[in-house]
């Protein structure tokens, strides 16, 4: 079985995701794991299929000739995360320029691993001042996830952190 990453951008309009799921699904490639999104009226995305060696080229064709969409497809072998415990953190701050450089800085220095990143500015509720928030997921050393947490909050007084396993 072969496993393809695809990462795409269109023009936002109704049908999309039924549109790939078509196309996928008459090359018998199955759906694993996506994160889609509208941003500034694009729709954007990356997926992960499965699907048959046989099938794969044609796999391959049909989605990079879908009409008006943007493709990059790497053909790819699944790889398990390290014995390194996930973490989950849900950052919120004050929003400004370097924000994602500097909390990316800190986790890869302090030997953390990003594996998801959402992110989104939002307003505060009673000022509306604009807020930086995010919700990362990453793989981390136990023995080293005090000193992660501890180097982020040393990055601003405004930042706030909820950490789960």
């Amino acid at each position: 079985m072969n496993h393809l990453v695809i990462s795409f951008i269109t023009i936002d309009r109704p049908g999309l995701v039924e549109t790939l799921s078509k196309v996928i699904k008459q090359h018998q490639g199955n759906w694993q794991t996506s994160s889609l999104h509208h941003l500034s009226g694009c729709f954007a995305g990356v997926l992960e299929i499965a699907v048959e060696q046989g099938q794969c080229e044609a796999l391959t064709r049909a989605i990079t000739t879908l009409d008006g969409f943007k493709v990059i497809i790497e053909k790819t072998t699944p790889s398990q995360i390290s014995d390194e415990s996930p973490v989950v953190l849900e950052l919120t701050a004050n929003d400004r320029e370097g924000i994602v450089e500097e909390i990316s800085a800190v986790i890869h220095h302090q030997g953390g691993n990003m594996i998801r990143l959402v992110s989104e500015q939002d307003n505060a509720p009673h000022t509306g001042q604009p807020l930086f928030k995010a919700k990362i997921t990453l793989a981390v050393n136990k023995e080293q996830t005090p000193s992660l947490i501890n180097a982020l909050e040393d990055l601003a007084d405004d930042l706030m952190i909820d950490i789960s396993r």
